[in-house]
C-alpha cells in the first residue's frame, strides 16, 4: 500500500487551524474600528503566508488557509450568498453548556451564489502561497437549511423554507464551478445535519421547529447530488460530518447507523470526514455502506478537541477495526474537526494542535507506506 497521490490524502485535515495572536488581535482592532479593512486583511495575508508554511512543514498535502478570514465556519459563507443575510438575535446556537454569539439565517431573497463571493478571491490567495494542494472548506447546503428557523426565509422570496431547494443546488452548482475556474481542485462541504438526524434530541428541535425530519435524508441527498452534477472529472469534494465544534463542546450524540447508507451509498461525494474520537460517535459497522471502488473515507481518530496525544498504538488499533467493514485503501486518517471552526478556537495550545498534524503524517507513513 502506499500514499495517495491525489485528494483526499492518507494523512489529512479538515481545515480550520487555531487563530494566532496577531489574528485574534486585529480582529479585535476591526471590531472596535481602531483598523481599517485593509490593514486586517494586511494581518490575515500575512499570518496566512506562515500557517501554510507551518502545514507544508509538518508533511501535510492537503492546505488551507485556517480559515483565518472567518468568524464562524458557516456563517460567513452563507452570509456573502445573494438572498441570504446574518442577523443578530436574541440567541445563538447551543452547545454543551455554552452558546455561540448570537446570530441567525434569513432568506430575504433568491438564493445565489454571484461571481463577487470573497471566498473565491480568498481561495486564490492560499492557492498562490502553497506548493502544495490548496483545499476550500464551504459549509454545505443541507446545514443552511436545517438551521433556518420559522419565520427566516421571506414570503416575498420562497412560499416556505421546503422552497428553496432548487435555488440553493444551483447557486451551490455556481459555487462549485467558480472555486473550478479559480484553480480549486478540492473542495470539502462541512455538514453537520447528517450528524443530528443521528441524535434524537436534534431530530426532535428539528420537528419543534417545523422540520419534516422524517424525509429530510431524501430531500438532502437530491440537494447535494444536483449541486454535484457541476463538479468536473478532475475535481475531489468530500464532505465533513460533525456534531458540533465550538470552544472544545459538541452538540449531537448517536452513531452514523440512521443515515449511512443515504451517506455513503446515495451521495456522490468522493470522501467522506468522520468524526470518529469518542463512542458518542458509535461503532464503524455503518462504514459498511461504503461502496467499494474509489470513494474514501477519513477516519476522524485524532481529537482536535483537546492537546492530549493519543497514543499511536490505539490509533492503528481503530484502523484495523475499521477494515472489518470497509476495504484498507478506502480509508485515511485525518483530526476529528478543525482546531477552530469558530474564530475562538478550540481549548488546545498550537504547540499542541501541530503535533497532532504531525503525528497524523508520521502515522500514515506508518500505516500505508511512504
Amino acid at each position: 500500500m502506499t500514499q495517495r497521490t491525489k485528494p483526499p490524502f492518507r494523512a489529512d485535515q479538515v481545515g480550520s487551524i487555531l487563530r494566532t495572536k496577531a489574528i485574534h488581535d486585529a480582529r479585535a482592532k476591526h471590531e472596535k474600528g481602531e483598523i481599517t479593512d485593509a490593514q486586517l486583511k494586511a494581518v490575515e495575508d500575512a499570518e496566512i503566508i506562515k500557517v501554510i508554511k507551518k502545514q507544508e512543514d509538518v508533511g501535510l498535502e492537503a492546505i488551507t488557509d485556517g480559515e483565518y478570514r472567518r468568524s464562524f465556519w458557516h456563517y460567513d459563507f452563507y452570509g456573502m450568498l445573494d438572498g441570504v443575510s446574518v442577523e443578530m438575535s436574541d440567541h445563538g446556537i447551543q452547545f454543551q453548556g455554552m452558546q455561540t454569539k448570537m446570530k441567525v439565517l434569513k432568506v430575504t431573497g433568491k438564493i445565489d451564489f454571484a461571481p463577487s463571493h470573497p471566498m473565491l478571491e480568498h481561495f486564490k490567495f492560499l492557492k498562490a502561497h502553497t506548493t502544495k494542494m490548496p483545499k476550500m472548506c464551504i459549509p454545505s447546503p443541507t446545514v443552511m437549511h436545517f438551521r433556518l428557523e420559522p419565520g427566516s426565509v421571506a414570503a416575498s422570496a420562497y412560499p416556505n423554507r421546503d422552497a428553496i431547494f432548487d435555488d440553493l443546488a444551483v447557486a451551490y452548482q455556481k459555487a462549485i464551478k467558480a472555486f473550478y475556474d479559480a484553480g480549486c481542485r478540492y473542495l470539502q462541504f462541512d455538514d453537520t445535519a447528517w450528524a443530528y438526524l443521528c441524535s434524537q434530541e436534534e431530530l426532535k428541535k428539528g420537528r419543534d421547529r417545523g422540520l419534516d425530519v422524517d424525509h429530510l435524508q431524501e430531500t438532502y441527498v437530491a440537494c447535494i447530488n444536483k449541486a454535484l452534477e457541476a463538479k468536473p472529472a478532475d475535481m475531489t469534494i468530500t464532505t465533513h460530518v460533525c456534531r458540533g465544534n465550538f470552544r472544545s463542546t459538541f452538540i449531537s450524540s448517536g452513531g452514523y447507523e440512521p443515515v449511512a447508507e443515504s451517506l455513503l451509498a446515495k451521495c456522490n461525494y468522493d470522501g467522506y470526514f468522520l468524526e470518529y474520537d469518542t463512542d458518542r460517535a458509535g461503532g464503524f459497522e455503518p462504514l459498511r455502506f461504503l461502496p467499494k471502488g474509489n470513494k474514501i473515507v477519513v477516519l476522524g481518530l485524532v481529537t482536535s478537541k483537546s492537546g492530549r496525544l493519543e497514543p499511536r498504538a490505539d490509533v492503528k488499533k481503530r484502523i484495523e477495526e475499521a477494515t472489518k467493514f470497509v476495504a484498507f485503501e478506502q480509508l485515511a486518517l485525518s483530526p476529528q474537526c478543525g482546531f477552530a471552526s469558530t474564530e475562538e478556537g478550540n481549548v488546545l495550545a498550537e504547540d499542541e494542535q501541530w503535533a497532532k498534524l504531525k503525528m497524523i503524517v508520521e502515522l500514515s507513513q506508518e500505516v500505508w507506506g511512504k
